[in-house]
C-alpha cells in the first residue's frame, strides 16, 4: 500500500503528517472487506457480546442475562456470525442436556482493547457530543420558523 497523496476531501486532513496517522489508499475490494468487518464488530450487540466475555467463557443464558435487552434470537445470530469471523469460539460438552459454552478466540480477545478504548473514549466525550446535538437542534428548530 502507498502513501496517500491525493488532496482530501473538504472537511478532512490534508495530509498524514496533521494526524501522526498515515493514510492508505486501498482498493476496493479491501475497503469493502474492512467494511463488513467493522460492520460486524461495530454493531451494538457484538460489541456488547465481545466485552461480555473479556473475563472468560459462557454459557448462552449467561450472556443472555448478562445483555440487557437482547433477544434469544438476536444473540444467536450474533453469536454465529461472531464464531463465523472467528472471534468466538463455540464449545459443546456432550451431556443432557448438551452444554454449550461460548469464548473469545485470540483473535476476539485482540478486539477488547480498541472497544474498550472507544467506550472509555465515549464516557469522556458523551457530555460534549450531547452539547453539541443539542446546539444543533436548537439551529434546526430556528431554520423551520
Amino acid at each position: 500500500m502507498e502513501t496517500a497523496t491525493r488532496l482530501a476531501q473538504e472537511g478532512t486532513l490534508l495530509s498524514d503528517r496533521d494526524t501522526g496517522v498515515t493514510l492508505e489508499v486501498h482498493d476496493a475490494p479491501q475497503c469493502s472487506a474492512v467494511n463488513d468487518i467493522l460492520a460486524r464488530v461495530g454493531d451494538k450487540w457484538s460489541v456488547r457480546v465481545v466485552m461480555a466475555l473479556a473475563d472468560g467463557s459462557l454459557r448462552f443464558n449467561q450472556l443472555r442475562r448478562g445483555i440487557p435487552g437482547i433477544s434469544q434470537r438476536m444473540l444467536t445470530r450474533t453469536l454465529r456470525g461472531l464464531e463465523r469471523d472467528g472471534l468466538v469460539s463455540r464449545a459443546v460438552t456432550p451431556s443432557v442436556p448438551p452444554r454449550v459454552d461460548y469464548a473469545l478466540t485470540r483473535l476476539g480477545t485482540s478486539l477488547c482493547d480498541p472497544v474498550a478504548r472507544l467506550g472509555n473514549w465515549a464516557i469522556a466525550n458523551i457530555g460534549q457530543v450531547e452539547a453539541a446535538r443539542a446546539a444543533f437542534d436548537a439551529g434546526q428548530d430556528q431554520t423551520k420558523l
